[in-house]
């Protein structure tokens, strides 16, 4: 007999929306949300800035428990963490949908659509 095991994340309100309220934070959320996974390299890419401003930023949605990474090689690979609750994934897919026609997150997008040598190629942009 199966017996199914169910983790409830626990995450803070104040803590989730204090992450929503950096611009670079919630365009990666917003990108992760609309992908798999992306690479750091991806990630910097689309939003123009550096990989350690990316980096750290990532950092702090992962300790807040809204990403969770893989490393691949060299590369590290973020998705937003599946197994956040549902008000939390409401509140990001409302915000997406919100947010789809106004920059960053268009430019966003298509940066992101137009990066030359993403992974899965020998090597990031």
């Amino acid at each position: 007999m199966e017996i199914a095991i169910f983790v409830f994340m626990n995450i803070e309100p104040v803590s989730f929306f204090a992450a929503l309220g950096h611009g670079t934070r919630l365009r990666c959320l917003l990108l992760l949300l609309s992908h798999e996974e992306l690479c750091v390299c991806e990630l910097t890419y689309a939003l123009g800035v550096a990989q350690p401003h990316i980096s750290r930023h990532l950092a702090q949605l992962r300790e807040l428990g809204l990403v969770v990474d893989r490393r691949a090689g060299l590369w590290i690979y973020y998705r937003v963490n599946p197994d956040l609750p549902d008000w939390v994934f409401r509140v990001l897919r409302e915000t997406a949908q919100g947010a789809s026609d106004h920059e960053p997150f268009t430019s966003d997008r298509t940066a992101l659509a137009a990066m030359p040598n993403r992974p899965g190629a020998t090597h990031c942009a």
